[in-house]
């Protein structure tokens, strides 16, 4: 099972925000920059195309030792061997977490998102390998967005990693990490990039930075 560290930058790959770039482009070029987890997101493509094109990512990734995970499917991050599965909040009615578990292996990352602090109380008391909160920010792939008020307590009580993700770009990412926040997911901020390999490696050493500020500080408060 793949266990998530602190500081890690999680891809959320979809060709629904890609434009004119060719998916598999984006990958290798964010994957070579660094991108630390890729997520195959698609919501429109058959099931013939999904699994050419989880094999092609998949491979990608062992190629780069990067974890792999499908969106909504467990059943298709079987299929594919995928190294877990990321659930939203209709999907785990659909999948609840007992069967998921049992239908991608006990070696399997799970994930799940949560919407508000409510949802996220209750995932963090569930057998989830890791939770993604937001959108914090506005964002095209919700109608809606929590803000920053939460950040801390949800980062106070958490039991397990945290993905923030929605609207993080390299403007406002600062102010996230400002308050503690260690991972980050991002779609577009990578994927509409005129530079994938730039806008990664910036990210990455948003990061890093913030990474050995905490370092620091952990040495001087001991």
């Amino acid at each position: 099972m793949y266990t998530i560290k602190d500081h890690n930058l999680y891809l959320v790959l979809s060709s629904e925000y890609a434009g004119t770039k060719p998916v598999l482009d984006i990958a290798r070029q964010a994957l070579t920059a660094g991108v630390d987890i890729l997520q195959m997101r698609e919501k429109d493509i058959s099931e013939k195309g999904l699994i050419a094109l989880g094999k092609n990512l998949l491979s990608l990734c062992r190629e780069f030792n990067t974890p792999f995970i499908v969106n909504d499917n467990p059943y298709l991050a079987k299929r594919l061997g995928a190294d877990g599965v990321h659930l939203g909040q209709e999907d785990i009615k659909r999948y609840p977490l007992f069967d998921t578990r049992n239908i991608i292996g006990h070696g399997k990352t799970i994930g799940i998102s949560t919407h508000s602090i409510e949802e996220f109380k209750q995932a963090n008391r569930d057998d989830f390998n890791y939770i993604a909160f937001g959108p914090i920010f506005p964002t095209e792939t919700k109608d809606f967005f929590l803000g920053t008020d939460d950040i801390e307590e949800v980062l106070g009580i958490a039991k397990k990693p945290v993905i923030f993700i929605g609207g993080i770009n390299l403007t406002n990412i600062d102010s996230l990490l400002r308050k503690g926040v260690r991972n980050i997911a991002l779609i577009r901020a990578i994927t509409e990039s005129d530079n994938i390999a730039a806008a990664v490696e910036s990210l990455k050493t948003k990061l890093g930075t913030a990474a050995s500020f905490l370092r620091l500080r952990n040495n001087q408060e001991n």
